[in-house]
């Protein structure tokens, strides 16, 4: 039995930029860094569009509409 399935699922609460990093802080009070060289369209967009973006169902998701990406959670916890 996999026990990550009863699990509460960590959701975004917030997402900041810095440097080349993106840093989402999650629900379970974790807070993951990733390069945005994962991300070519984050990467190449202006901070203005970057800063842009809304939670995706309640934090499941972050959709940046000026660059038309999306990011799960769940990806980057991957």
């Amino acid at each position: 039995m996999n026990t990550l399935a009863h699990e509460k699922q960590a959701l975004a609460r917030t997402v900041t930029f810095r440097e080349d990093m993106m840093r989402v802080s999650l629900s379970d009070g974790r807070e993951i860094g990733v390069p945005l060289d994962w991300f070519p369209r984050l990467k190449g967009a202006t901070s203005a569009q970057r800063e842009n973006f809304r939670l995706i169902a309640g934090g499941v998701g972050i959709h940046f509409p000026d660059v038309d990406e999306d990011v799960s959670v769940e990806g980057l916890l991957r």
